[in-house]
């Protein structure tokens, strides 16, 4: 058996131990984002079709890079005589670390308050659904961004969950759609605004820790994560 300075020395290792392991751990969540970087193209229609890119660069020097588009769309009228406002944007991720990393996505089957467009003191009810589509190369300078069945998309998943499960391996990358519809009506999206929706609207992704975050004019959600 120990006796009592034994027993002290190997309760003072055990603590020290744990006490470091812990550090490590903590040391190593804290440096392995080195900084964050971001860009905004200010100016729709010229070649470069992104709105804004985020880069982020850990401390190996290897980035994740998210990129956000500009919006596109326009209103429509369903069967049952609802008018609304149709835009689509596209994201793409591209994993340039040494690991693979695990998209997840998820947006609720409710509709999401974010400011008015028009009058930013006011909130509207808007869907956001996130499609299976894959955005294609070059997809960027078609209409609709080549995502053509958004209608139909919209009226078979408007009031259902939608998620997007997606496994980026190192040094590639993927793309997908998100699509978003407002009710049209005099008090949302009055007239006399030109071009609509989809010339004042913004939104995107960026990425806190492992958090995936959504921002839709100016207010922010928490919508998933990449592990």
């Amino acid at each position: 058996m120990m006796n009592d300075i034994q027993k002290c020395a190997f309760f003072l290792m055990l603590v020290s131990c744990t006490s470091c392991g812990g550090q490590t751990t903590r040391d190593f969540s804290q440096e392995r984002l080195a900084s964050v970087t971001s860009d905004t193209v200010a100016v729709p229609g010229t070649a470069e079709t992104c709105h804004t890119k985020f880069e982020y660069t850990y401390a190996s020097g290897k980035r994740l890079i998210i990129q956000n588009s500009f919006p596109r769309g326009e209103q429509y009228t369903d069967a049952q005589g609802n008018r609304y406002a149709k835009t689509i944007f596209w994201t793409r991720i591209i994993n340039e670390t040494d690991n693979p990393l695990q998209v997840n996505i998820d947006f609720s089957s409710d509709t999401y308050e974010f400011p008015n467009y028009v009058r930013s003191s006011q909130l509207a009810q808007h869907h956001i659904m996130i499609p299976p589509d894959t955005l294609m190369p070059g997809a960027e300078r078609l209409g609709n961004y080549g995502f053509h069945d958004a209608e139909t998309f919209s009226a078979e998943r408007m009031h259902k969950p939608s998620s997007l499960k997606r496994t980026i391996n190192p040094n590639q990358s993927t793309g997908f759609y998100v699509v978003r519809l407002l009710l049209v009506t005099p008090e949302v999206v009055p007239p006399r605004v030109k071009g609509g929706p989809k010339l004042h609207t913004r939104a995107g992704f960026t990425l806190e820790g492992q958090n995936l975050l959504y921002t839709f004019n100016g207010k922010t959600i928490r919508c998933g994560t990449i592990e």
